[in-house]
């Protein structure tokens, strides 16, 4: 029986300045019906460019070189750009990595939903609608008769991304691409995001490519696993086997468990809080507060880690604090100096001072500008630097971030979601801040950078004495990096104190709650803490 999938020795290449060099080296991949293929490796490994491949597409500034791609029969390659339109979305879906970026802002939910099978006369717009609506509470989204007439920015990071799970599955796809689609969820929502789409790719016998940096996700889902680094497949194998007995090196080193070193320089500057936050409360429109009655405060050389689920409140903190969403009760105080709730009344110093490091790369960085213009902007603004000074500092700090100097003459869509997100972080110390506030900075990198990246976090704090307001949803973070953990619910503090006080039983019930949804390296895992919950609540 042929397979719903099959691609054979696909090259991929990327034009870098004047040349073309592959990212894609010779790669067979198939797929059956029913079957979820997991794509996992470090960010800049191929596994979106691979992913995207499946519907014949690549992104801007790269090119199918040789191989082919067939569905269903049909060589996608072969077919004109109008054939293949007709198949996107419909037989094959994409689930993107950055919701927010995928999203129009203009227009409604439930209007993006309903495009797609309007427009290919699949449904009428009333029955795209009902819909929408049962998919919305399938995938446990708030609201779901009401949530759809709500604009992108209306609804937090979590939500959206689930948004758009439900999007793609608006036509009744033959096969879903999913894009790293739980990196911007919270612990417990991605519990319920993951037995959705486990429940609707066995319902309807949709095929699946799971793109992930999460080994501990993939293991739920995934019946086989393909590992890929630098363009070429390390190793490939049915899910179990493969976690169980890696025969790789670089698998097994994926597959490890890893933590950082505690060995933080426990000395502070001064016993005065860098940061305080006094009895703040916030509201993105008058009468319905998203957070209320905030304290908090963080201390030189100290991390403070605020941890809750999608919608708890946590990205609207970062925004209070940085003046972008000015409080309507409370004050906050930076270095013993009270500021202004609104950005724009604070001076340029306390700017500089004050950086914050987003959620979303995709949105937060210009697409016309190349690396250059991004990190060496803070340098020009902030100190005045220009000329061969600008660019050696620029080059430094791509190495602090672990990226290489030829990116410095790249776009941003020229980078992966990891690399994207290391720009920001590098853009943030190009300032020579005293507090960063990290909104999931490492929500969309795979393990081993990510490792890195907060091994390099926690030197630049013993070196430079920086402090962070630490902003996740991954408690493996919290447990490495937080010297304090804030744990929020419906914008209030239901529980905060020293990691030890903390993570040490008995817990507040939403902690345990939180604490019991970290996915494990085990396959049975989801199906079994479903049905111990079932249990309980039976």
């Amino acid at each position: 029986m042929p397979h719903l999938l099959d691609i054979k020795n696909l090259v991929i290449e990327a034009r870098t300045g004047e040349q073309w060099r592959p990212v894609i080296k010779g790669i067979d991949m198939v797929l059956d019906r029913g079957e979820v293929l997991g794509l996992i490796g470090e960010s800049g490994a191929g596994k979106s460019t691979l992913g995207l491949a499946a519907m014949a597409y690549t992104r801007t500034g790269c090119r199918i070189r040789s191989g082919s791609v067939v569905f269903d029969g049909m060589d996608l390659i072969a077919l004109s750009k109008r054939e293949q339109r007709k198949l996107r979305g419909v037989r094959i879906a994409y689930v993107a990595q950055s919701a927010a970026a995928a999203f129009n802002p203009a227009h409604q939910l439930i209007h993006q939903f309903a495009e797609l099978p309007v427009q290919h006369g699949i449904m009428s717009y009333p029955e795209a609608e009902k819909k929408a609506v049962d998919l919305y509470r399938r995938l446990h989204l708030p609201d779901p008769e009401r949530i759809g007439y709500r604009y992108p920015h209306q609804v937090s990071g979590g939500q959206l991304q689930r948004a758009m799970v439900a999007m793609a599955m608006a036509g009744d796809p033959d096969i879903i691409i999913f894009d790293e689609p739980t990196t911007a969820l919270d612990v417990t929502t991605q519990i319920e995001v993951l037995a959705a789409i486990k429940e609707v790719i066995q319902a309807q016998q949709t095929a699946a490519i799971y793109i992930t940096h999460d080994l501990a996700v993939v293991a739920q889902l995934a019946d086989r696993i393909m590992v890929l680094r630098n363009g070429d497949l390390v190793e490939e194998g049915e899910a179990r086997e493969l976690l169980e007995n890696p025969r790789q090196e670089y698998t097994r080193d994926l597959i490890a468990i890893r933590s950082l070193r505690e060995d933080k320089d426990v000395r502070t500057r001064k016993t005065d809080n860098i940061l305080e936050i006094e009895g703040v409360s916030a509201a993105y429109r008058p009468g319905v507060p998203v957070i209320r009655d905030i304290d908090l405060s963080i201390a030189p050389k100290k991390t403070v880690a605020v941890v809750g689920e999608s919608g708890s409140g946590k990205s609207t903190l970062a925004r209070v604090v940085t003046g972008l969403l000015p409080p309507y009760e409370g004050r906050i105080r930076f270095d013993g100096q009270a500021l202004p709730p609104d950005f724009r009344n604070r001076d340029l110093e306390v700017l500089r001072r004050m950086q914050m490091v987003y959620q979303m790369p995709d949105v937060a960085l210009n697409p016309r500008q190349k690396i250059r213009r991004i990190i060496g902007r803070p340098l020009e603004f902030y100190f005045g630097t220009t000329g061969q000074a600008r660019e050696e500092r620029i080059l430094a700090l791509l190495e602090m971030v672990e990226l290489p100097a030829r990116y410095i003459s790249r776009y941003p869509s020229e980078l992966s979601g990891g690399e994207k997100q290391r720009i920001c972080i590098a853009r943030a110390l190009a300032a020579n801040p005293d507090l960063i506030i990290c909104d999931e900075v490492t929500s969309a990198l795979d393990p081993l950078v990510a490792e890195g990246v907060l091994a390099l976090l926690q030197d630049l704090q013993n070196e430079l004495g920086v402090s962070y307001l630490f902003i996740t949803h991954d408690l493996t973070t919290v447990k490495a990096i937080a010297d304090e953990i804030v744990v929020m619910l419906k914008g209030r503090i239901v529980e905060q104190g020293s990691k030890r006080e903390i993570l040490k039983p008995p817990h507040h019930e939403y902690t345990e709650l939180l604490l019991s949804s970290v996915p494990e390296m085990d396959p049975d895992w989801l199906d079994n803490l479903l049905e111990e919950r079932e249990t309980e609540e039976a």
